[in-house]
């Protein structure tokens, strides 16, 4: 079941006016997409948009625009403050569910391989990876079992175990996940550090004495 996420029409474009949506909690955005004739400007309330991209940012969305019912979109672009980070702006793609789609999951880590164990450091190259599916097919996560990684070894997006309804939309190839070799530790950088030092003359300290 998609969440559902109520919206206004907007019919202020002006900077000043676009500044004061935003000083009532509300944040002004545009949908766009299958079955309309032209991008539909909004604005959603911040509180319930927050939650949204708290929880499913890529999942799909029943936006609910008054006097036009419910229809399914998605997230496409998102436009924050650089400095606050505030959200100023959202997009939304209008989808069709019977249609496969491009959409990015996230990846989750699960496991120790036997390399972090061995002092190996587990490097993700990857946080999300683009599927290809149906809407209703998009995972929340894809699982990535690093427990059998030795050190030096790789996990690629073919290493992935994606559902049977979800095919990946990138170079299979890409490495997700790496485990390192050990860097060297502090002591080890203080055994250097005390083997460059110059000696110290025995002799020379008692005479000084």
């Amino acid at each position: 079941m998609n969440t559902t996420l109520k919206v206004e029409r907007r019919d202020k474009f002006s900077r000043g006016d676009l500044n004061q949506i935003r000083k009532e909690g509300m944040i002004p955005g545009v949908v766009y997409g299958k079955g309309m004739d032209a991008p539909a400007p909004i604005s959603v309330n911040e509180k319930d948009l927050m939650v949204m991209l708290r929880t499913h940012p890529h999942a799909v969305v029943d936006l609910e625009v008054p006097g036009e019912g419910k229809h399914p979109v998605m997230m496409a672009d998102l436009q924050r403050d650089t400095i606050t980070r505030q959200v100023l702006h959202i997009d939304f793609h209008r989808i069709n569910m019977n249609e496969k789609l491009k959409a990015p999951v996230r990846l989750e880590i699960s496991g120790q391989s036997p390399g972090e164990q061995e002092g190996g450091m587990l490097q993700l190259v990857l946080h999300e990876i683009e599927v290809l599916c149906y809407p209703k097919d998009i995972p929340e996560s894809v699982t990535v079992d690093v427990s059998g990684l030795q050190i030096g070894e790789t996990l690629s997006i073919a290493d992935l175990k994606l559902p049977s309804d979800v095919e990946a939309a990138q170079d299979p190839g890409m490495v997700v996940v790496s485990i390192l070799a050990p860097q060297k530790g502090a002591a080890d950088d203080e055994e250097t550090a005390d083997d460059a030092a110059e000696p110290v003359n025995e002799a020379e300290t008692a005479d000084k004495e």
